[in-house]
């Protein structure tokens, strides 16, 4: 039994607003000018992060934060001295982390490293919320660069809690040492989302007034930037005929 001609057109007229959101969705998760592709070397630099161990672990987790710097730096448009710098500091970094890969060792250079990917992890979100405050639209890129600056902040912090770590003498994290890559990460996202679960607190300072600062900072970039973007973003799947 064949189906009316009227029947088939609104069929094909009602195809699920969802599967067009979706592809929109994914089309910016794999644009090379995204900050979807931003997100996932995010996602990937923190799962090797978790993932990995060993002593040429923090090589390798220093490489994927190189890559996921310069990533957001160059979608982000940002100013050619800025690209100039974090092109030398990634360099350096670049370097430093080959020759641990490979010897196993330099440790206390690693550690500056590490100093050196907490600027640029300062840096690349900055350089994101400036690039999203002049779009004229609110739309899933815009909100992608938001997510992608507020992980970068966290990440940024946990490279310095691992940096002081082993740079002072006593342990970050008292009784439980100074803190793998691991533990920086879970505690820097826990307190950016002023969750605090308890199990790791920093022993002294600078740790407990970095803390402090990490969740302010948190909650000030959740309620300024993240909160009025999720106000003023609607996706086209929700928007109704009479929405210009």
């Amino acid at each position: 039994m064949s189906t009316p001609p009227d029947q088939s057109a609104r069929n094909e007229g009602s195809a699920p607003a969802s599967a067009t959101a979706r592809g929109r969705f994914l089309a910016h998760m794999r644009a090379a000018d995204s900050y979807g592709l931003v997100l996932i070397f995010i996602i990937v630099s923190y799962a090797l992060a978790v993932s990995l161990h060993g002593k040429w672990a923090q090589s390798v987790v220093l490489f994927a934060q190189i890559v996921t710097v310069w990533f957001a730096l160059r979608t982000s448009d940002a100013r050619r001295r800025v690209l100039m710098l974090a092109g030398g500091l990634l360099l350096v970094a670049g370097v430093v982390a080959i020759i641990g890969l490979f010897t196993g060792t330099a440790h206390h250079p690693l550690t500056l490293v590490f100093v050196v990917s907490c600027l640029l992890y300062t840096i690349a979100p900055i350089s994101i919320v400036r690039h999203i405050a002049f779009r004229q639209a609110v739309d899933e890129e815009t909100m992608l660069g938001a997510i992608c600056a507020y992980l970068l902040i966290g990440m940024a912090f946990a490279f310095l809690y691992f940096a002081i770590g082993r740079l002072q003498a006593a342990p970050f994290f008292g009784s439980n040492g100074d803190g793998s890559i691991s533990q920086d990460l879970f505690f820097t996202f826990t307190t950016l989302s002023t969750t605090g679960y308890g199990n790791l607190v920093p022993a002294g300072q600078p740790g407990q007034s970095l803390a402090v600062s990490e969740m302010i900072l948190g909650q000030l970039f959740l309620i300024t930037a993240v909160g009025k973007i999720v106000t003023a973003w609607r996706p086209r799947a929700w928007k109704s005929d009479e929405d210009p």
